[in-house]
């Protein structure tokens, strides 16, 4: 009973009972999922979207959605969801976040949720901290989606947008928070509509929520472009700021990664560059220079952030400690 206590933003009791209600219902359609023949489960896709079509909505056909899942979970992988999982399910739907221990099968909850909201032909992302997992669970999982008729795409570090337009097609998406916020930025930048890998933002079920939406939430995902004009101005700014004194120039935080110029600092930058106001500038890019600058020469250590390889700079995961093709 302890994971009951483990769903976060419930409030009150209420909530928590309601789920056992539907929790029961599930549990009374199990012998009717278990006669079924693997072709009649595997129509039950076709039966339920059916349902919405007709007016119904996610929450109506949930007993049956969860019962099916279940059943062809057993005969899939051999494994059962328990009551408290099917609680998960329901809080994953909610858009709550369900905090579960090692080994009380987080990962099969996902199809729960997963497989419910795709009903309707949306393409639902499940992501997740690395490509390992993203490849693991596509595959693990994925039985279990295929099995009910539906099908399963996976992102993967370096693929090309042709390569991702099929799995964004799919029901289900794995793949992890960069490869979906990068394809979200791109597909803002694209001239043309038909472009675009991805096909809407329905519902996502995020692992591991505490390390994508806090610890890497001080990774920013930047899609940038080189210019003639703005390489001039990193270099100039490079050649500025390793004259620059920590605690008199500027200030840094190399926990928090954060570091910002001082009055003198600044002004010792402007004397540098022969110009009065750095903030002043029409574009609005010299801060950034500056700022990016800073952050090149004190905050980043090669090897460790970064590495040079063939002349270009990649980073460096600083959660795998993999090298991030692509990334700069």
């Amino acid at each position: 009973m302890g994971f009951f206590t483990k769903l976060l933003s419930m409030g009150e009791d209420k909530p928590l009972k309601n789920y056992q209600k539907v929790v029961e219902g599930i549990n009374a359609l199990e012998p009717t999922m278990e006669a079924k023949s693997d072709e009649e489960l595997s129509h039950m896709t076709v039966e339920l979207r059916e349902r919405l079509d007709q007016g119904e909505t996610l929450d109506d056909v949930l007993p049956e959605a969860f019962a099916a899942v279940r059943e062809a979970s057993k005969r899939t992988l051999g494994l059962r969801h328990f009551d408290v999982q099917l609680i998960g399910g329901m809080a994953l739907h909610d858009g709550k976040i369900a905090e579960m221990k090692t080994g009380e099968g987080k990962t099969l909850v996902s199809t729960l949720a997963g497989y419910l909201n795709a009903l309707p032909g949306n393409n639902v992302h499940i992501v997740t901290v690395n490509d390992y997992l993203a490849a693991r669970d596509s595959q693990w999982m994925g039985q279990v989606y295929e099995f009910l008729g539906m099908k399963v795409g996976l992102l993967q570090n370096g693929m090309d947008p042709e390569e991702k337009i099929p799995q964004y097609q799919a029901d289900v998406t794995y793949g992890t928070n960069s490869e979906f916020g990068f394809d979200y930025l791109r597909d803002n930048m694209v001239a043309r509509a038909d472009r675009r890998v991805q096909r809407g933002h329905s519902f996502a079920i995020v692992d591991e929520v505490d390390s994508i939406l806090i610890d890497e939430a001080r990774t920013p995902l930047i899609i940038s472009g080189a210019g003639s004009q703005a390489a001039e101005l990193y270099q100039k700014f490079a050649a500025i700021v390793p004259s620059l004194r920590r605690n008199v120039d500027f200030e840094m935080d190399e926990a928090k990664k954060t570091i910002y110029t001082t009055e003198a600092g600044l002004e010792k930058v402007e004397f540098q560059l022969g110009i009065e106001d750095l903030y002043g500038d029409p574009s609005g890019q010299m801060p950034n220079h500056l700022q990016q600058a800073l952050k090149a020469q004190f905050l980043f250590h090669r090897d460790v952030d970064y590495v040079v390889q063939n002349g270009e700079v990649k980073i460096v995961d600083e959660f795998t400690g993999r090298i991030m093709e692509g990334r700069r």
